[in-house]
């Protein structure tokens, strides 16, 4: 059964018809031509095609396109690719195949700094998985990214607790 869906994307208005099982991920890949959101477990697991919907960081393979009826997604291509330094200063990106969905993760976690009071970055950055840099690299970009400095790869803040 085919379906039209019409949501925001990238601050654009879009309408695509698509099959009702049809995944987000898929959508945005080979109908809409945005491959910059990667397919790595197709099970939610790896964080790699995580997109913003509606504001919070979502893993695009678990998500049927007819949701985001009405909704804002924005992908890794709205980004300003100068927000990419912090990563390739810091070595977070090698292979590249989860590097949008960290990148996505991350500035979302820059955008929320409060949730570092509760969290570290290394927690937070739990549900993206990266198997060629470790995750210092990553921490510390964030770290980066908030203006702090990188904390050898733990990514807890500093007290200034006295």
């Amino acid at each position: 059964m085919s379906l039209t869906v019409a949501f925001t994307l990238n601050g654009g208005p879009v309408s695509v018809a698509v099959e009702e099982p049809e995944r987000l991920l898929d959508t945005l890949r080979y109908r809409l031509g945005l491959t910059g959101t990667k397919e790595g477990c197709g099970e939610g697991e790896c964080g790699a095609c995580t997109v913003y919907l509606d504001g919070l960081p979502v893993n695009s393979c678990l998500v049927p396109t007819y949701q985001v009826r009405g909704a804002r997604v924005e992908t890794i291509e709205a980004l300003d690719p100068d927000q990419l330094g912090p990563f390739l200063e810091q070595g977070a990106t090698q292979c590249g195949a989860c590097t949008p969905g960290v990148v996505m993760t991350a500035l979302w976690i820059s955008a929320h700094s409060e949730l570092l009071e509760t969290h570290t970055v290394r927690e937070l950055m739990g549900g993206n998985l990266c198997r060629c840099t470790g995750y210092d690299g990553i921490v510390d970009a964030v770290a980066t990214t908030i203006g702090e400095v990188g904390e050898g790869g733990t990514g807890k803040r500093e007290s200034t607790a006295g």
